[in-house]
């Protein structure tokens, strides 16, 4: 009778990275597309954050804002060294998020540091007051 005293698991853990990041799996961010962000409201603004570690605000990333759509652009260009083995994204990157309320864009901003970027958009005030909606009888147009 045989005792194993280890697990033997076919193939490495490189190979499970390889297949993890291969375009047919299905991953909640298809690779090299997405990035993560994360939203909340805080002093009446509206604040998105997005996680693009390695970029540089003046060239890579671009925020535009069309009507109550932010849209959050990045570019990761590869850089060639050897030995050559990289499991980093590189390549076009962009989310967009419905806002709220159309901005004017004037009032928003963003920042950039350590590798998260922060946009800011003020929140629409709105009343909460109930408003009477006429009822038109059939016919009496």
């Amino acid at each position: 009778m045989t005792i194993r005293t280890h697990r033997e698991v076919p193939g490495t853990l490189s190979d499970l990275f390889d297949w993890s990041e291969s375009p047919w799996t299905m991953l909640p961010f298809a690779p090299g597309r997405a990035f993560r962000v994360e939203d909340y409201v805080e002093d009446g603004r509206y604040v998105i954050r997005a996680e693009l570690p390695g970029l540089d605000p003046a060239k890579d990333i671009q925020v535009t804002v069309d009507g109550g759509t932010l849209t959050i652009r990045a570019e990761r260009r590869e850089e060639h060294k050897e030995p050559h083995r990289s499991e980093f994204r590189y390549g076009s990157l962009a989310r967009s998020v419905k806002l709220p309320a159309p901005p004017d864009p004037k009032d928003v901003t963003a920042s950039y540091d350590q590798g998260i970027l922060e946009v800011s958009v003020p929140v629409a005030q709105v009343t909460r007051e109930a408003q009477r909606i006429e009822i038109n009888r059939a016919g009496d147009q």
